[in-house]
C-alpha cells in the first residue's frame, strides 16, 4: 500500500509507534539506518536528517561530508520482530545534499530513473527474485561458526530440514511487511535455504530484496543462528545464487508470453541487450572474490548464452505461460547491491530494445559439460577481470558517471590485492 505523508503521521500516532528507522544502503547494498523517536518524524519529512557521509563506504570525503535522509512515505513498514508495544517502523530514504540536490550515489534514485525511462518507452518491468542463504550455528560466545544448521538437501522436510520453522517465520514476517514470498524450501547445501519472492515492479523488487536480507538476519539471530548470503560460504558445497526473473508489460500485456518457440521482438531485444552487456555488469552482479569460485560449479553458469528451460545457461526461458512467462538470469549472487544491479540490467535490456539487437541462437547443451565445445564467450573469471570490463565500459559510465564508476572500481581493486 502507498501512503501519503499525512497518512503516515496519522498511522504512527494511532498505532503506538515510538521509534522510526530511516534506512538506506551504501555502495555495496549493505543496509544502514538512523533511528529517531516518532515525534521527530514530521520534521524528518520536511527537513531531512543529516548524517556523516564520509563514514559510509563509497559516499563523500571528510571535507564536505553532510548528506540528508528524507523518508519515502510509500515505504512504511512495521518491523514485526520488534515489540508490539512501542512499535518500530522503517522507511527507505531518498538521499540529498543539504541544498536539496539529489545525491548521485543514491542507487534507489538511479533505479527509479531507469524505471521511468522504461515507462517512457511504454514498458513496465517486473522482477521476481530467487535468493539463497545459509544458516549456521553460533558458538557459546555468540560468535559465528562454520557449522551448518542441518545436513538436509534439496527440498528435504523436517526433521532432517531443521530450518523449516525459521523459513516459516521469515515468510510470515515478510507478508506483514508487504513482501510476498511465493515459496520457500531447503536448498542443495547443508543448512542452505531459498526464498522466492513474487514478481513486482522493479523498484519494489529491489526494496524487497533488502527487506528479505534484513528479515533473514534478524530472525536467524532470534533463533540463535547466523545467516550468510556470501556467494560461496562453504567451498565444496553449493554457492548462494540470486536468480532474477524479468518480464515486460506493454499496454498491460506481458510481452514475454510465448507461442511455441516464438518471442516478441521487444522481448528478444531485451534479452539480447542483457547478453551484450552482462560482462560489463558482472563486477556489480558478482562483487566478491568468492563470487568467481561459484561460477561453473553447482548450477552457476560461466558462459554468456541462453536457451529454453536449460538450467546450465546464463539466461533461460522457464516453462511458464501467460503472466508468468519471463526470462531468468542465473549469474548474480546475493552479495550484489540490488538497486545498483537492477539499474544496470534494466538499462542493458532497454538498450537492446532501442537498438533492436538480434537474439543469438539458443545453445541447448549442458554448458557445464560441453561449454568449451561451443563458441559462447565466457563471463569474467575473476573479480579483477570483471573490474577491467567495467572500467572499459562506456555503457556503465553513461549510467553511473565516471566518478561513481571509478569509486566503485577503486574500492573493489583493494580487495583483489
Amino acid at each position: 500500500m502507498t501512503y501519503t505523508t499525512k497518512e503516515v503521521l496519522q498511522f504512527v500516532q494511532e498505532n503506538d509507534v515510538k521509534f522510526v528507522k530511516l534506512a538506506f544502503c551504501d555502495i555495496w547494498g549493505v543496509q544502514k539506518n538512523i533511528s529517531i523517536v516518532s515525534r521527530h518524524l514530521e520534521a524528518a519529512f520536511e527537513e531531512g536528517v543529516i548524517f556523516d557521509a564520509s563514514s559510509i563506504a563509497g559516499f563523500l570525503s571528510v571535507e564536505k561530508s553532510d548528506l540528508c535522509l528524507f523518508p519515502d512515505p510509500a515505504t512504511l513498514h512495521i518491523l514485526p520482530w520488534r515489540p508490539q508495544q512501542g512499535r518500530v517502523v522503517r522507511f527507505f530514504c531518498d538521499i540529498r545534499y543539504p541544498d536539496g540536490a539529489p545525491f548521485e550515489g543514491d542507487t534507489r534514485r538511479l533505479l527509479a530513473e531507469a524505471s521511468d525511462g522504461a515507462e517512457k518507452m511504454g514498458l513496465l518491468c517486473r522482477v521476481g527474485s530467487e535468493c539463497d542463504f545459509y544458516l549456521f550455528h553460533v558458538g557459546e560466545d555468540g560468535a559465528p561458526t562454520d557449522v551448518p544448521f542441518d545436513d538436509a538437501g534439496y527440498l528435504d522436510v523436517a526433521p532432517l530440514d531443521r530450518g523449516e520453522n525459521v523459513r516459516r517465520d521469515i515468510c510470515l514476517y515478510l507478508d506483514q511487511m508487504g513482501v510476498m514470498a511465493e515459496n520457500s524450501h531447503h536448498e542443495r547445501g547443508p543448512g542452505q535455504h531459498g526464498v522466492d519472492l513474487h514478481y513486482c515492479d522493479i523498484r519494489k523488487a529491489a526494496d524487497d530484496l533488502v527487506i528479505l536480507k534484513s528479515a533473514v538476519d534478524s530472525i536467524a539471530a532470534s533463533n540463535g543462528l547466523w545467516a550468510s548470503f556470501m556467494p560461496k560460504p562453504i567451498e565444496e558445497q553449493n554457492g548462494n545464487g540470486l536468480h532474477l526473473n524479468f518480464s515486460l508489460a506493454q499496454n498491460g500485456r506481458n510481452i514475454f508470453r510465448t507461442s511455441g518457440a516464438e518471442h516478441s521482438p521487444t522481448a528478444e531485444g531485451f534479452i539480447a541487450g542483457i547478453l551484450d552487456h552482462i560482462a560489463e555488469i558482472t563486477a556489480v552482479a558478482n562483487p566478491l572474490l568468492s563470487s568467481y569460485i561459484r561460477f561453473a560449479q553447482n548450477e552457476a553458469p560461466p558462459y554468456i548464452s541462453w536457451a529454453h528451460q536449460n538450467r546450465s545457461q546464463l539466461i533461460r526461458i522457464p516453462t511458464a505461460s501467460e503472466d508468468h512467462s519471463r526470462m531468468e538470469l542465473r549469474s548474480p549472487d546475493p552479495a550484489a547491491n540490488p538497486h545498483l544491479l537492477l539499474t544496470l540490467l534494466l538499462h542493458a535490456g532497454l538498450d537492446g530494445v532501442r537498438r533492436s539487437l538480434p537474439l543469438p541462437p539458443p545453445i541447448d547443451v549442458n554448458m557445464y559439460e560441453q561449454g568449451d565445445e561451443t563458441d559462447a564467450p565466457r563471463l569474467p573469471q575473476s573479480l579483477g577481470d570483471a573490474l577491467d570490463c567495467m572500467a572499459d565500459s562506456d555503457f556503465v559510465r553513461s549510467i553511473l558517471g565516471d566518478a561513481y564508476t571509478e569509486k566503485y572500481i577503486r574500492f573493489k581493486r583493494e580487495e583483489t590485492r
